[in-house]
């Protein structure tokens, strides 16, 4: 099994290359789906956030209301620590379980946004970094998910900095240009990382 630590910033194109990783036959181990099933209805994950931000948090159907979430803890690094400290140890539990049910021979992706953040690259065989310049990160972020350029620029500088993420990376994916420059790079690293395989 070749464990793979996959990152990047947010708007830089990570979900992209996590999917056609995907497509080429990797075991994707995503956080950010992880971190969903973590805090859904019913789970102690949710009654501990709840505990910890109030009911503010919840939608009246009882699900976790993120954007009201996310306007708390992007705003202060204080309240972020302590979202991080209750939903990271339920992900790394939940991402360990998937990873233990993959075939000895798979390529087991990780797709972890904060891996820079948390330290997390020793975890892994290789980190792959999606990279792309901060302009257009906020600009995919402004057009293509609707956020307010200030609450985009919030939410990069609540991550670490391209620097401090291409510092920890064996292998940098530049997805700064179109779809289609993309596609092919990812083939060539999925054919290295296969090459790898042991």
């Amino acid at each position: 099994m070749l464990k793979i630590g996959l990152t990047g910033g947010i708007g830089a194109g990570k979900s992209e290359v996590s999917r056609l990783l995907a497509a080429h036959g990797a075991v994707i181990v995503d956080s950010d789906v992880i971190a969903r099933e973590v805090v859904a209805p019913g789970t102690d994950g949710l009654k501990a956030v709840v505990a910890e931000f109030g009911p503010q948090v919840l939608r009246t159907d009882g699900s976790l209301d993120r954007p009201a979430l996310g306007a708390i803890v992007f705003a202060d690094p204080e309240r972020l620590r302590a979202l991080n400290a209750i939903v990271h140890p339920l992900v790394r539990a939940r991402s360990a379980e998937l990873e233990d049910a993959a075939a000895p021979d798979a390529v087991v992706v990780h797709d972890v946004p904060l891996l820079a953040e948390n330290g997390l690259a020793p975890l892994y065989d290789l980190v792959v970094v999606v990279d792309a310049e901060d302009d257009v990160r906020i600009d995919r972020l402004v057009r293509l998910r609707g956020m307010a350029e200030d609450e985009a620029r919030a939410r990069m500088a609540a991550q670490a900095t391209r620097a401090d993420r291409l510092a920890i990376a064996d292998v940098v994916i530049d997805n700064s240009g179109p779809l289609e420059r993309l596609v092919p790079r990812v083939a060539e690293v999925w054919e290295q990382l296969k090459s790898r395989q042991v």
